[in-house]
C-alpha cells in the first residue's frame, strides 16, 4: 500500500535533470507527475557532470546505470600548459571527473527517454502562479490554462521560478562564492583525445576538453569577480561580458571566444549556493539546485539532483501525507547537503588562482600530489561527501 498516494497529482517545474529523475521514481511509486518546462523543447548539450558514491547506487536502482556508463565521457588526464602551449602539470581524471562523467545533455536525454511513455511534459510553458488551498494547488501558467494538482516541486535550477514564487526572493537564499563560469561547444581545433588543457593566467582559466568521442569539445572560461549585476536570460549580455573579460588573454583564448561567439549551447552563470532553513513550504517542495545548489566547484550538483529526487519521492510514497514525508526528505538529505556544499567551499583559488603565485603553488602541489602522505586523504574527499548519506529501500521503488 502507498500511504502517500492522497497527493497523487505533482507538478514538475524543470525538464533538466532533477525534474524527470524525480518523475521516473514517482511515477514507479504510483504517482500522477506532470513535467513543466520553459524551454521549448529538451535542452542538448552542456558541460559535463559527474557521479560520486550514492547517486551511482540511485542510477543502478532506476535501471539507468549501463545507458549512463556507455554515454560516459571517458575522459583522461587534464593537463595546465603555458601560454605556448607547454605542459606544466597534469591531473588524473579522477581529480576532475568523479567516479563517473557524462555530459548533461546526454544524461538529460537519458532520463526523458526513461520517462516521455509515462509522464506528461509540456515544453515551452512556466508557473507565474502557485495558490494553495486545504487539500490541494491551482497552478496558472505563461501560456497554458490554470490546473489544478495535489502538490508542486520546483526542480527549476539555482535560478529557480517556484522557489520566487512560493519561498521569497533568490537573493535571500543565493551565496555566492566570489566566481563565474561559461561553458559552451566548439570545434575540436586541437585535436584531443579525451583529454583537456587548461590555462591560467591571475584570477582566469580557460580550458578545453575533447567531447562525443572527440568530435566536439566544451570550451569553459571561468573568473573570479565580485557581483556582476546581469540579466540571466539575456545571453548577447552574457557574452559580451565573458569577451571583455578575457580579451587580451594569452594560448588559445581569442579562438576559443570567437568559436564561443558562434556556440549553440551557450552557458554563463554565478558560482553560487543555496541556502534554504526548509525545502518545503505547505505543499510546495524544492529539488535539485532550486533547493540546494552545490555550486559547480563542488562536483556534485548531479549526484545531490538525482539522490534528491530518489528521496523525495521515495518519502512521498512511504509517509502519511506531504507534511510528514516533506520532514522526512529534508531530515535524510540534510548531511548530504551540507556535505556537498562544504566541498566547494575554498576551492576557488584552486582552480581560478588569484595570483601567479597561487598558480606556482597550485601547481606545485598538483606535481607533489602523488608522493604526499595525505594525497589518500585529498582524493577521498569528494568520494566521502559522495557517500554522506545512507539510502533507504522504498518498498515499491524495488516492484
Amino acid at each position: 500500500m502507498v500511504l502517500g498516494m492522497t497527493n497523487r497529482r505533482v507538478l514538475i517545474s524543470g525538464a533538466g535533470v532533477a525534474g524527470p529523475a524525480l518523475a521516473f521514481w514517482l511515477h514507479r511509486h504510483g504517482f500522477t507527475p506532470t513535467v513543466v518546462e520553459r524551454a521549448p523543447e529538451l535542452r542538448d548539450g552542456g558541460y559535463a557532470v559527474d557521479f560520486r558514491g550514492a547517486s551511482l547506487r540511485v542510477l543502478d536502482r532506476m535501471g539507468l546505470l549501463p545507458q549512463v556508463e556507455a554515454a560516459a565521457t571517458r575522459m583522461g588526464e587534464v593537463t595546465y600548459v603555458d601560454g605556448d602551449d607547454r605542459p606544466l602539470v597534469g591531473t588524473p581524471a579522477s581529480v576532475q571527473s568523479g567516479e563517473l562523467e557524462i555530459l548533461r545533455g546526454d544524461l538529460s536525454r537519458i532520463l526523458y527517454d526513461a520517462t516521455k511513455d509515462d509522464v506528461e511534459y509540456v515544453f515551452g510553458d512556466s508557473i507565474t502562479g502557485v495558490l494553495e488551498r486545504g487539500d490541494g494547488v491551482t497552478v496558472t501558467f505563461e501560456h497554458g490554462e490554470p490546473r489544478e494538482f495535489d502538490l508542486v516541486v520546483g526542480a527549476d535550477g539555482l535560478h529557480s521560478n517556484v522557489r520566487s514564487l512560493v519561498f521569497g526572493d533568490e537573493s535571500w537564499y543565493r551565496r555566492d562564492l566570489g566566481y563565474y563560469v561559461s561553458i559552451c561547444t566548439v570545434p575540436n581545433h586541437l585535436g584531443l583525445d579525451h583529454v583537456g588543457r587548461f590555462y591560467n593566467e591571475p584570477n582566469r582559466t580557460i580550458g578545453v576538453y575533447s567531447a562525443r568521442d572527440n568530435a566536439e569539445a566544451k570550451a569553459l572560461f571561468w573568473f573570479g569577480s565580485p557581483p556582476i549585476d546581469y540579466d540571466h536570460r539575456d545571453v548577447e549580455q552574457q557574452r559580451r561580458i565573458v569577451e571583455e573579460t578575457f580579451s587580451g588573454a594569452g594560448w588559445e583564448t581569442p579562438t576559443l571566444l570567437e568559436a564561443m561567439r558562434e556556440a549553440p549551447d551557450f552557458y554563463f552563470d554565478s558560482a553560487s549556493q543555496i541556502v534554504l532553513d526548509s525545502y518545503s513550504r505547505g505543499r510546495v517542495a524544492l529539488v535539485g539546485d532550486a533547493a540546494y545548489c552545490a555550486a559547480p566547484l563542488s562536483g556534485m550538483g548531479t549526484s545531490l539532483a538525482i539522490v534528491g529526487a530518489y528521496v523525495l519521492a521515495g518519502e512521498l510514497a512511504a509517509a502519511d501525507g506531504h507534511v510528514k514525508a516533506f520532514g522526512a526528505y529534508e531530515a535524510e538529505m540534510r548531511g548530504f547537503v551540507d556535505a556537498c556544499q562544504k566541498l566547494a567551499q575554498g576551492n576557488g583559488k584552486w582552480f581560478v588562482p588569484p595570483t601567479r603565485g597561487w598558480i606556482r603553488l597550485r601547481n606545485l602541489n598538483y606535481k607533489l600530489l602523488p608522493y604526499l602522505p595525505w594525497r589518500k586523504v585529498i582524493e577521498e574527499m569528494p568520494l566521502k561527501a559522495g557517500n554522506a548519506i545512507t539510502l533507504k529501500e522504498y518498498a515499491a521503488a524495488r516492484a
